[in-house]
């Protein structure tokens, strides 16, 4: 699944997370990079949606990270205060590196060095003049 989206509000966002979710398996990690206020907790709650997931899912900007239970489990986790893998490790979630079961999606991957090579989907959202985002998916497809 390579391929290009544009999404011109939140809804479409979500339904481009729920087509995301159809292609996870346990065990993915999924980055999602884009700038403050780009969308990427908004296509984590699709990827949710799609795996089934009722919990409303709220961005883990405070918490570091969150984990909702639905067809495959979701780990959610925003690196943006993160700066190091060990540091990552300190806080001990380097247990969803890729995760033994369910689905890791990282927001801010991009802050710890490796991670994004280490990622199953990579998912860039660019902003673009007069508000759409450009989604960009690239399944890399490391284990399979």
């Amino acid at each position: 699944m390579d391929k290009t989206i544009i999404a011109h509000d939140p809804d479409e966002m979500e339904e481009i997370g729920i087509e995301i979710a159809s292609d996870l398996e346990d065990g993915d990690l999924v980055s999602i990079v884009g700038p403050l206020g780009s969308g990427k907790t908004t296509l984590t709650k699709g990827i949710a949606k799609g795996l089934l997931i009722t919990d409303v899912v709220v961005s883990p900007t405070y918490l570091l990270a969150r984990e909702y239970r639905g067809r495959l489990s979701l780990h959610h986790i925003d690196a943006y205060r993160i700066s190091t893998l060990a540091e990552f490790a300190e806080v001990g979630l380097d247990l969803y590196l890729p995760p033994e079961e369910g689905v890791t999606v990282v927001e801010w991957p991009e802050r710890i060095d490796g991670l994004i090579e280490i990622s199953d989907f990579l998912i860039r959202i660019d902003l673009l003049e007069g508000g759409p985002r450009r989604v960009d998916i690239t399944k890399k497809g490391l284990r399979r």
